[in-house]
């Protein structure tokens, strides 16, 4: 029986054979992100009008021209040179991409954002939200007709601080399993309160043949001593 993806992880596998739960924005995201959007082309509009309306017939027409362009291409122009992301996608942290998890490209992005009037239908992005609210991975139709997907952007990850310990040599060589377990235990400590820590250390205490009672000292320091001789 496959495997249902959990909660609103969207599965990819890469050429490479590398699976990528990526995760696709909501409704709300995706509106605060339109929102801001929204408001800085406002703003652009408003500082370059200023000055083309003393220009007469010749500024209406600059103007007529400027907001054609910033309408149309503002999110075009800043989702593929700029790695998918709008400034309002950049502010809530999101970004669009092609279905298959590669960088979107002119077509797909010329598609999603020439049918934004279809989800703007009948009134404030009615059909949009209807759509995003009942696909599973919040597409739009703009985004149904672009094979494009609005996902959350990959956050750097951060390097794990392992508690200092007192080097510890074991009598015998740690299999794989239990490097990778003693590895776990220490990578997590800082994210556990100390009675979590302490039972986790009682669980590997037994088959590390260490003492209980200062288990999570003695695990510790096991990470720090890369020289175990064989195992009795």
């Amino acid at each position: 029986m496959p495997s249902v993806p959990l909660d609103t992880h969207y599965p990819i596998e890469t050429p490479e054979g590398i699976d990528l739960p990526l995760r696709p924005a909501g409704l709300m995201p995706r509106a605060l992100a339109f929102s801001f959007d929204l408001g800085l082309r406002g703003l652009i509009m408003g500082i370059l009008l200023v000055p083309l309306a003393l220009l007469g017939n010749i500024g209406i027409g600059l103007g007529s021209l400027l907001l054609f362009l910033i309408s149309w291409w503002y999110m075009v122009l800043f989702e593929v040179l700029n790695q998918g992301c709008s400034p309002g996608k950049q502010v809530m942290g999101l970004r669009v991409i092609q279905d298959d998890g590669t960088p979107i490209g002119w077509p797909a992005s010329l598609i999603r954002n020439l049918l934004r009037f279809v989800d703007m239908l009948p009134l404030g992005y009615f059909l949009g939200a209807i759509s995003c609210l009942q696909h599973p991975h919040f597409k739009r139709l703009g985004d149904l007709a672009a094979g494009t997907l609005v996902v959350y952007r990959e956050q750097p990850l951060a390097r794990p601080k392992v508690p200092q310990a007192a080097a510890l040599r074991l009598p015998f060589t740690l299999e794989l399993s239990e490097q990778r377990a003693i590895l776990g235990f220490a990578e997590r400590q800082s994210e556990l309160s100390a009675d979590r820590v302490h039972e986790l250390a009682s669980i590997l205490a037994t088959p590390l043949h260490v003492s209980p009672a200062r288990a999570v000292e003695q695990l510790n320091g096991c990470l720090l001593y890369t020289s175990p001789s064989p195992r009795d």
